[in-house]
């Protein structure tokens, strides 16, 4: 009778001990289900280019790029978006082919020349979007969407996906690694 006392008093006190805990750190995610007012920014950089091509300018992807691009598009296969954006050139738009094809979206070409601009179109049209960019342009956008201060980053790495959640007037970035490998 004693251990069921005991256990009994547990649940008493640790039931509201859960919901308190649920409800105070679990508020930005209950807002961004029922509001309709939080959106996702995925930033990333187009897949492997060829180096050794003769359009030096303008390379298409490696093999590898291909498998990862379609890799990519799985990835994004169960996320609701609504835009994919690239640069224009044969790499970035190989790279969102997949994906856009997946989602039955147009991919939409912006200028990486003024991003500041288009980081304020992306946040004024409040959608889940993916963006295909480069390596000195995809961690810029991602600082300007979020206030922070970013920089280039090494031209051989190409797993960086990087997350952008808008709710409401908070901006939070995540970076993330794919586990794709072309090895």
């Amino acid at each position: 009778m004693h251990k069921s006392f005991y256990i009994d008093s547990m649940k008493k006190k640790l039931i509201p001990a859960l919901l308190f805990f649920l409800l105070f750190f679990s508020e930005e995610l209950l807002i961004a289900q029922t509001d309709g007012a939080s959106f996702t920014i995925y930033l990333i950089r187009h897949s492997e280019k060829d180096l050794l091509s003769e359009n030096q300018l303008d390379p298409p992807l490696t093999t590898c790029g291909i498998e990862r691009s379609e890799h990519l598009a799985s990835y994004f296969e169960d996320m609701n978006i609504k835009n994919v954006y690239s640069t224009n050139y044969l790499r970035t738009i190989k790279t969102a082919t997949p994906t856009a094809s997946s989602k039955k979206v147009t991919i939409q070409y912006y200028d990486s020349s003024n991003l500041k601009l288009f980081s304020e179109q992306l946040l004024n049209s409040k959608q889940n979007s993916i963006v295909v960019g480069h390596s000195n342009t995809t961690p810029i956008l991602a600082g300007l969407l979020t206030g922070k201060d970013m920089k280039p980053f090494n031209e051989n790495i190409y797993n960086r996906i990087y997350k952008v959640i808008i709710s409401q007037n908070n901006k939070k970035l995540f970076v993330f690694k794919t586990s794709f490998d072309c090895n």
